[in-house]
């Protein structure tokens, strides 16, 4: 049985490759009380060697024997980067919770693979992983994602709607007495292209976007494609972006800055329709998408709903505190993936357990 109190170190490497987010929580109930709170410590970003970040952007396009050893090269960085962030303080830690870098994801195949050997990660800081949280609820025939939403409902329950605007666009929210959620559309892994394309990491507070003016034509392919008028559950990869959205951004002759525009109306139209239909006050909005003002204030343009911004801790941090609580749920032999969020057969306790 899992104590009344407990440290975990959550860490999530997202689409969009800013960098290995660790988030050090303190978990804490009351006896013979089921709920949990939690209390962020130390959290920071490390970002990726430039040599180790281009492979994973690319780790799609790599043999079987690539992608093995970028899985052992991934979780060896990670092992070291725990150690250099919790330098003398690794006891005060009671385990490590890493959702690893998604490299496949198509769930209707059976197939998702997230690289971040559990094993290296052990190896490196000695300290007990529980990772590979997609594969059971797959195995279930359930999409292996979202996985945060869990987290959404038994963390931050005063909102209504929790968006989360990383590489993908996601949402979580209850309806009919269920949790639900879905991907809605890429973000930054669209918006970062866009500002590379510029020389940019990324379009600073969309400053950039704010210059562009909308193409009715673009925005039309773009709302027309397949995915956005499907009912969840369901989910969408870095391979969905690049065949569907990539091209259409690709092969448009209107200026950098109107793409950016253009998609930053795309994302709001798509995401405000979402938050409209299903109907709520309140909306928690993080990750790294939550600083770029220019969509937040389209968004707010669409929108019904009040927009809040939490202090950055939340925003820049959320996943990786919630990979925190997966993995708390796991110990604790809890269900972690919700089947009415992932179309699974049944919830699951996923995760495999290493170092325990």
């Amino acid at each position: 049985m899992v104590k009344n109190q407990i440290t975990i170190l959550g860490i999530m490497s997202g689409t969009s490759l800013d960098g290995l987010d660790l988030a050090e929580t303190f978990f804490s109930r009351e006896s013979n009380k089921a709920s949990w709170s939690f209390e962020l410590n130390k959290c920071e970003t490390i970002p990726y060697p430039k040599e180790l970040s281009h492979r994973l952007r690319h780790a799609i396009e790599l043999s079987e024997e690539g992608i093995q050893k970028l899985d052992i090269d991934l979780g060896v960085f990670i092992g070291k980067s725990i150690n250099k962030f919790l330098g003398t303080r690794s006891q005060m830690v009671d385990c490590v919770a890493s959702h690893g870098h998604t490299v496949f994801h198509q769930p209707e195949k059976g197939i998702t693979v997230q690289i971040g050997s559990g094993e290296e990660i052990y190896n490196h800081c000695q300290i007990s992983v529980i990772n590979n949280f997609r594969v059971a609820d797959v195995k279930a025939g359930g999409q292996g994602a979202p996985l945060v939403p869990i987290g959404d409902r038994d963390l931050f329950a005063t909102y209504d709607f929790a968006l989360n605007l990383g590489g993908i666009a996601n949402i979580s929210f209850e309806k009919e007495g269920k949790r639900v959620a879905f991907d809605i559309c890429p973000f930054n892994m669209a918006l970062n292209y866009l500002a590379n394309e510029k020389g940019l990491p990324y379009d600073s507070e969309g400053k950039i976007a704010a210059t562009g003016r909308i193409n009715e034509s673009l925005l039309s392919e773009l709302s027309q494609l397949p995915y956005l008028s499907q009912r969840g559950p369901k989910s969408l990869g870095i391979e969905d972006y690049q065949k569907n959205w990539l091209p259409l951004l690709k092969n448009s002759s209107i200026s950098l800055e109107d793409k950016m525009a253009t998609f930053i109306e795309h994302s709001a139209m798509e995401i405000a329709s979402t938050i409209n239909e299903n109907k709520g006050k309140k909306v928690l909005v993080t990750g790294g998408g939550a600083y770029h003002q220019f969509f937040i204030s389209r968004l707010k343009t669409y929108s019904r709903a009040d927009i809040v911004l939490p202090e950055s801790k939340i925003i820049e941090f959320k996943e990786a505190l919630i990979f925190a609580y997966l993995g708390l749920l796991r110990l604790e032999g809890r269900p972690n993936c919700l089947s009415s969020v992932t179309g699974a057969e049944y919830d699951v306790s996923a995760g495999d357990l290493i170092g325990f």
